[in-house]
């Protein structure tokens, strides 16, 4: 699942190469994105977005992979997906904490999304092409990115996550993309110290499925590997 704004649509350089290597791939646009415009969405609504689809299509050995934004639900539908999980992969990405949200755990930038949402219907606006600079971006991958994204509804930023068990116990690999930060944040580093929890570093920016797609490929893959 990719990050805020975003669509199935993200992952399309991503798709093929792990399609190649001959895994089945289930990229889904969460809803009130992309092509699910429209649909009311709060956070536990794309928890069952994903919940759901693994049931719908009685997927097994299932890799989760959530970017960015999208680590909040993806956390929370491995922990109930059960003995069908075999990996949880967060890209970049925020993770779920009992109780918190995703403004919550991002007390510097709560103030600028909730003006947003207030300005927009209760949206977070699309990414801006500056929002892109220094992200390791070429100027037609930033124009995919900022061309296809579509406001992100604001329910989904500030309702909690629900958490039965400590998320230490999943077993997962967190990629760090470099110029997003050198070191993920405290959260994601206690959670690091886990045995079950690896960390794997990129030297690309926050959308690495548009400015290394292959390369986050071949991670993937080695993460589909490992499970």
């Amino acid at each position: 699942m990719a990050g805020a704004w975003l669509g199935s649509w993200a992952w399309d350089g991503v798709v093929p190469e792990l399609r190649a290597a001959g895994h089945g791939v289930h990229a889904l646009t969460l809803s009130g994105l992309a092509e699910k415009q429209g649909v009311q969405a709060g956070q536990q609504t794309h928890v069952q977005d994903i919940v759901g689809e693994v049931e719908r299509l009685d997927l097994r050995d299932v890799v989760l992979v959530g970017h960015s934004y999208s680590g909040i639900p993806v956390g929370q539908a491995a922990e109930r997906i059960g003995d069908r999980l075999a990996h949880v992969v967060f890209v970049d990405s925020n993770v779920p904490e009992d109780g918190g949200s995703f403004l919550s755990a991002w007390p510097g930038g709560r103030s600028m999304v909730e003006a947003s949402m207030a300005a927009n219907g209760g949206f977070w606006a699309p990414l801006t092409e500056a929002d892109c600079h220094g992200q390791g971006l070429t100027e037609e991958q930033i124009g995919r990115l900022v061309g296809g994204a579509t406001p992100h509804p604001g329910a989904t930023l500030s309702e909690a996550a629900v958490l039965a068990r400590p998320l230490g116990g999943l077993p997962a690999t967190y990629i760090k993309c470099l110029l997003d930060g050198a070191e993920p944040t405290d959260d994601v580093a206690d959670l690091l110290k886990s045995e079950h929890w690896r960390l794997v570093e990129m030297d690309t920016g926050h959308w690495p499925m548009f400015s290394q797609p292959r390369e986050l490929a071949r991670i993937l893959l080695r993460c589909a590997g490992a499970s």
